[in-house]
């Protein structure tokens, strides 16, 4: 009887195919955690915008009279210098309006992309009943908040899913009672 070889273990082939699909799996996972990061990234812009614009709807309502004047109506960012105020010299809530315009804009500028798309972001109060509101001289005035609405809309670019694909400006519109 002639000896025959037992044949154990893996051959040099079917080591390579092990590792070619193990491979394929790495890249496949290294895929998912890509646009997993790029996704979590445009959710956390989201997350900044919306901030921002209640941000801005506070310091809305706490400047009634500049709202009424409309004095938020602007297009952002705003340029200019900080306003000084002071205990002796308070602000008017004109100047109020411009201080906060000035803060916002600051802050767009820090917490969202820095691109052309941000110079879109826009602030348009309408009022219901504008012949009322010129009649009110100050805070003093016992009126009921403002009578109208105000649109905001901030427009930013996020980064593309895919490579070598321009991304589309994402807007964030928000139409509010201050």
């Amino acid at each position: 009887m002639p000896a025959t070889r037992n044949r154990t273990g893996f051959g040099l082939i079917e080591v390579l195919v092990a590792v070619l699909v193990f491979s394929l799996g790495l890249i496949g996972l290294a895929g998912l955690m890509v646009m997993s990061t790029q996704a979590n990234h445009g959710a956390f812009i989201r997350t900044q915008a919306t901030f921002l614009a209640q941000n801005m709807a506070d310091r809305m309502r706490a400047n009634p009279v500049g709202l009424w004047a409309d004095a938020y109506d602007d297009t952002y960012p705003v340029t200019g210098t900080a306003l000084a105020c002071s205990e002796a010299s308070p602000c008017t809530p004109a100047q109020v309006a411009v201080r906060d315009k000035q803060q916002w804009s600051t802050m767009l500028k820090q917490l969202l992309p820095d691109d052309d798309n941000l110079k879109t972001t826009s602030i348009e109060c309408t009022s219901d009943d504008a012949t009322a509101l010129a009649s009110i001289p100050s805070f003093s005035a016992k009126r009921a908040p403002y009578d109208g609405t105000c649109t905001m809309k901030i427009t930013w670019t996020e980064r593309s899913l895919s490579i070598g694909e321009a991304a589309a400006p994402q807007t964030f519109a928000w139409v509010f009672q201050p």
